[in-house]
């Protein structure tokens, strides 16, 4: 897939909103997770806390000492990461776990709920992080407010949250992936009928098939059914085209062949003068029916052509008519290799080039024929075909004369000087192009670059 194809798009724009989707409920899901996690940890430490409030009285001296002990060991073990103190407002003595031994807990400034409990997280000596509740309470008989603190060990329940966060990356991991695939499958399945759609295009453009065939959604339906009232439209206007162009050729040659025959029979110098201006009438007539033709050729669709064919019938020829010259043509050219158009236009613009080349040659003549991948663009190919002689050559600023209508850079060889701007026009209208440089054998070299099928 290219990048900038409408399947590309569609898959990058649909993952890349599925792992944003999944990312953020990837983060959602984490939060909640901890936020449970929190709440219920605080729930418990809640629970220690009411434990510990049902077992503080006040001595005496106004100090707070405990009824009883707690049942949890761990408020007993040194630095266990579970501890409490009853620290009062103001000077006194305070009370703590034995888990605490001589240190103390400060509590961070934090928001107290409604209830009057600030919840935060802080460290120990050890670098433990702990979780902890504080509140501030008047014990029974006591006149003075004491602040109750909780807290444990959170550093545990971490571990449970990193084990959480890692599963569900996992899993969210292998969701996307899976989501991809689908998302992969379902663009591709779901523009299939575009792929049909360019299939059945480039079999009429081979020659392959005349209309669109088989049945295609509603959304593309339409469009099918218009490409081919669009085909079929092309179609019918080439053969108009081909129809007028032989009704005018019959139309005016007839008047011509009278005024020639006319002229013929008097011996005047008017009679002369006819017949002169008839025969570059005639010629100009052929010349323009001839290139009317081929615009309606080129204009058509389907028309392919084998090439090697083409070309060993056109240097057998060729080699037969110099035979007293003793010309030698030498051909490469795959047998694959075919061009996108009308056969006999491929027998003039190349039979124009050979007939030019064996004028030329002092004795070789080397036609070479191959695709042109470097020159492939808009979804089209195109093929070369070479022409070496070794003959004089041209030099680099005759070239582009040597291309111009009825140009003949040396008279005493026979020709009327339209081989090559025919050849130039009508690869031309194929979207090809003629170029002339020179020949690895010492002559000229006469390129043609035509589209090619396939």
């Amino acid at each position: 897939m290219r990048p900038s194809s409408l399947s590309s798009r569609l898959i990058l724009s649909s993952a890349l909103v599925s792992v944003v989707l999944l990312a953020a409920i990837g983060l959602l899901l984490s939060s909640l997770f901890s936020a449970a996690l929190e709440r219920n940890f605080d729930q418990r430490l809640s629970a220690v806390m009411d434990g510990l409030l049902a077992n503080l009285e006040v001595s005496g001296d106004g100090a707070p000492r405990l009824a009883g002990l707690l049942a949890d060991p761990r408020f007993e073990l040194p630095l266990s990461g579970w501890y409490w103190q009853v620290v009062p407002l103001g000077d006194g003595a305070d009370l703590a776990s034995a888990s605490l031994l001589e240190q103390r807990l400060t509590a961070p400034a934090a928001t107290r709920g409604a209830d009057g409990v600030a919840a935060f997280f802080l460290t120990d000596v050890n670098g433990v992080r702990l979780r902890g509740i504080e509140q501030v309470f008047r014990l029974p008989a006591s006149t003075r407010d004491f602040s109750v603190l909780v807290a444990g060990d959170y550093d545990a329940l971490s571990q449970e949250e990193r084990t959480f966060t890692r599963a569900l990356a996992i899993s969210l991991l292998g969701l996307g992936l899976g989501l991809l695939a689908a998302i992969f499958f379902q663009v591709r399945f779901g523009l299939r009928p575009l792929g049909s759609l360019q299939s059945g295009l480039l079999a009429i453009r081979q020659g392959e098939a005349e209309q669109l065939k088989g049945r295609f959604p509603a959304e593309i339906e339409p469009v099918a059914e218009e490409l081919n009232l669009l085909i079929q439209a092309n179609a019918e206007i080439v053969e108009r085209a081909r129809t007028q162009v032989g009704n005018l050729a019959h139309a005016l040659k007839t008047p011509l062949s009278v005024l020639t025959n006319e002229a013929a029979s008097q011996d005047s110098q008017l009679a002369g003068k006819v017949r002169e201006q008839t025969a570059v009438m005639r010629d100009q007539v052929n010349l323009y029916l001839d290139r009317a033709r081929r615009a309606a050729r080129a204009q058509g669709l389907g028309a392919v052509t084998e090439v090697k064919p083409v070309l060993e019938a056109l240097a057998r020829t060729l080699a037969r008519i110099n035979r007293d010259r003793e010309i030698a043509i030498t051909l490469d050219c795959p047998a694959e290799l075919r061009f996108r158009g009308e056969r006999q236009d491929l027998e003039e613009m190349v039979g124009n080039l050979l007939d030019n080349a064996c004028k030329w040659a002092g004795g070789r003549v080397a036609v070479t024929a191959a695709p042109a991948p470097d020159l492939a663009a808009a979804g089209r190919s195109f093929l070369r075909i070479e022409v070496d002689d070794d003959g004089p050559g041209l030099a680099p600023e005759a070239r582009a004369e040597a291309l111009k209508r009825g140009r003949r850079l040396d008279e005493s060889k026979p020709g009327s000087g339209l081989g090559l701007s025919i050849v130039t026009e009508t690869a031309s209208m194929y979207q090809g192009r003629l170029n002339l440089d020179a020949a690895p054998l010492g002559g000229l070299r006469a390129q043609l670059v035509l589209p090619a099928a396939g």
